[in-house]
């Protein structure tokens, strides 16, 4: 059998927000015959998309998952979006795709938006191309856009076609490899047409650069470039597809997913050009039948489905599966997905793209044996950073119990998403890449579970600690009939180094008090430093019981650790006490041209510049290392989007605790203190 026939295929379509990756998915399926009418995203009729959260915001929120038959071949389509608050869905689309299709704008000016595309595909090894949509919108030249485009890619960029210009507009193309014309026809396949004349000369030109730089990876070729002699179409059309398949060269492509122009020249590349499941295998290190499960959805009136593409072997119902930590699993229904509709299926043959029930131990990212054999291990996932975090607590009490619920399936679902308890305040947190994105997932939250949230910042874990030393007594006394308390100790305190936390050292001579109530009064000085005079846990202190007294009969434990924390309440306020706040080490990543920009804005938000230095084998990108006050990294991801055209991505994580300046300090304690 012919290798391109071998499974099914997996194309990713990916590229900048806006560029019509979804359009373009749709055009292919009504290319291939798999929807009967060509499906609009505006007008709310595509197969991709149909998720509420992608109508209303008119782009995609999710991974859509599209299949269609062309040519006797089935592929896959995992529609990824582009925006990087969905950069999670982008790697599920990327996990076990054979090839990238890069979906961009013709405008040479919106080129750098495609850079970080670009880059994580090169870091993968995953062979792409590129897709030049709107080329009825075209102004510049594709020799414009491809030059733009060179320095961001280290494989050579190999133009397929050259575009038949007709005035303003692109009236068709050039197929370079069979030098065959066609003119565009709205809503139908092109029309070949004879070569005009005065195209030959640019064709016969852009024909050769493309043939030399297929001649830079095999010698053979060079040979007959050398020799003046005409390479076959079998020799050309197979360094296509083996170039392509190593990543040697970017083969570019043109057309209009909205007026159907140059999408069956696009299918055909794919189906010569798209490497096949078992290549693929080999390339992410998968040995044997196995499952990579790709996401986990629960969207369905199924119930929970985990979608997983299926290598070296075939998936049937009820078929026992293993994890590869030994975790035994059986197959539930097996169903094909083409958008959000799942179709019930008997068995999924290699290079299937599935959906399986019943495998509740299956998460996105695992790789599950088939057949009860353990899989090799393969690349594990690579989430993004959950930089942006709220604050969240259920509008209605009764919704405490499903909220927990709720959160752990938007988490199995959305592996970006990360949720908790924080420790020191108590609040119930969502984490995830940006606002955009836990905006989504809080509408998600509302439509599918019916739990609605309030939102707010989370609190600043604000320390306080003290400036000088201090000495001071504290005594507890009372007397109400019967035993009284009576407690009274003597301590002194002083500031330690940062980050030494709390020490506790017994001075006690003579017995002044007795060795059992002295752990009391160490826990009254805990509990003193739980909530200091400025209103924050306190750090940073050394303080050292020096002295007190005893009563034979009223003294107890609870009257020392009274007399702890009245003697430390005192010692903190006579110890001028002052405000310490997180600050968080700041890496990002941006195009050169908004470098300066985002510098100004750190600077805004009380930013400490480190330093800048050029990102190693990007195209004019910087990074930039600066240290910043937690309180100022809220909507810090929204303002760096704005200043980048929402490339530039940061990552941030606790640095140290540093003094606040007196000014901003003061208005901290008087928000704390301000009635609820």
């Amino acid at each position: 059998m012919d290798e391109i026939r071998r499974g099914a295929r997996a194309v990713a379509l990916v590229g900048p927000a806006g560029a019509g990756k979804t359009s373009l998915g749709e055009a292919l399926l009504f290319a291939a015959g798999a929807v009967p009418r060509l499906g609009s995203v505006d007008a709310g009729s595509s197969v991709g998309d149909a998720s509420p959260e992608a109508r209303t915001r008119g782009g995609s929120t999710e991974l859509n998952l599209l299949r269609l038959d062309w040519m006797g071949d089935r592929y896959l389509l995992a529609d990824a979006p582009g925006s990087a608050a969905f950069a999670t869905d982008l790697e599920m689309a990327l996990a076990t795709a054979d090839l990238a299709l890069v979906v961009i704008d013709p405008d040479p000016a919106r080129a750098p938006l495609v850079e970080p595309t670009l880059r994580r595909l090169e870091a993968m090894g995953l062979p792409h191309a590129l897709f030049v949509n709107k080329i009825d919108q075209a102004r510049g030249s594709i020799e414009d856009l491809l030059a733009a485009l060179q320095p961001m890619s280290a494989a050579a960029l190999v133009a397929r076609q050259i575009p038949i210009r007709a005035g303003e507009r692109t009236a068709g193309f050039v197929d370079l490899a069979l030098e065959r014309a066609y003119h565009y026809q709205p809503g139908q396949r092109s029309q070949q047409v004879p070569l005009a004349a005065h195209l030959r000369e640019d064709e016969s030109a852009a024909r050769f650069h493309m043939l030399e730089q297929l001649a830079d990876h095999d010698d053979v070729l060079l040979e007959q470039l050398l020799s003046d002699e005409v390479p076959s179409l079998a020799t050309i059309f197979g360094d296509l597809a083996r170039e392509t398949a190593a990543g040697l060269v970017v083969p570019v492509l043109f057309g209009s997913a909205l007026n159907g122009f140059g999408i069956r020249r696009l299918l055909k590349m794919l189906r010569h050009d798209t490497p096949t499941a078992q290549q693929t295998a080999e390339r992410i290190g998968i040995a044997g039948p196995a499952v990579r499960i790709v996401k986990i959805s629960h969207g369905s009136a199924i119930g929970r489905l985990a979608l997983g593409r299926v290598f070296g072997g075939t998936l049937t119902e009820g078929a026992e599966l293993i994890g590869a930590d030994g975790t035994a699993m059986r197959a539930g229904a097996l169903f094909a997905v083409q958008g959000g509709t799942p179709t019930r299926i008997q068995r999924a043959e290699p290079g299937d793209l599935i959906g399986i029930a019943k495998v509740d131990a299956a998460r996105a990212g695992d790789l599950i044996g088939i057949a009860a054999r353990a899989p090799a291990s393969a690349e594990p996932a690579a989430w993004p950073t959950a930089n942006h975090a709220l604050a969240i607590s259920v509008k209605d009490h009764k919704d405490e119990v499903r909220l927990s619920t709720s959160l752990n399936r938007l988490v199995e679902e959305d592996p970006g998403l990360r949720w908790g308890q924080d420790e020191g305040s108590r609040e119930t947190l969502l984490h995830g890449i940006n606002d955009e994105h836990l905006t989504v997932a809080l509408g998600r939250l509302k439509r599918r579970y019916g739990v609605d949230v309030s939102v707010r910042p989370p609190v600043i874990a604000y320390r306080e600690t003290i400036r000088k030393p201090a000495s001071q007594r504290g005594r507890h006394k009372k007397q109400s009939g019967g035993h009284g308390q009576f407690g009274d100790v003597a301590i002194e305190v002083a500031p330690l180094d940062r980050g030494e936390g709390f020490r506790f050292d017994d001075r006690i001579t003579g017995g002044a008090i007795p060795r059992q109530w002295i752990p009391a009064v160490e826990q009254g000085v805990r509990d003193a430093m739980a909530k200091g005079p400025l209103g924050m846990p306190v750090v940073d202190v050394a303080v050292a019981l020096v002295d007190g007294a005893f009563h034979s009969v009223d003294s107890s434990e609870l009257a020392f650790r009274t007399a702890g924390r009245i003697a430390m309440a005192d010692a903190l306020a006579a110890a001028s006490p002052y405000l310490l706040e997180p600050i968080a080490h700041v890496t990002i990543e941006a195009p050169g041209s908004a470098t300066s920009r985002i510098t100004s804005a750190l600077a805004s938000r009380r930013g400490q510049m480190l330093g800048m230095t050029p990102l190693p084998g990007w195209s004019r990108w910087d990074v930039v290392q600066a240290l910043l006050p937690e309180a100022e990294l809220h909507e810090l991801e929204a303002e760096l989007r704005s200043l980048s055209q929402g490339m530039a991505r940061y990552q941030a994580h606790f640095d140290h605790l540093a003094p606040v300046a007196a000014k901003v300090a003061d208005g901290i304690v008087q928000q704390l203190h301000q009635p609820a």
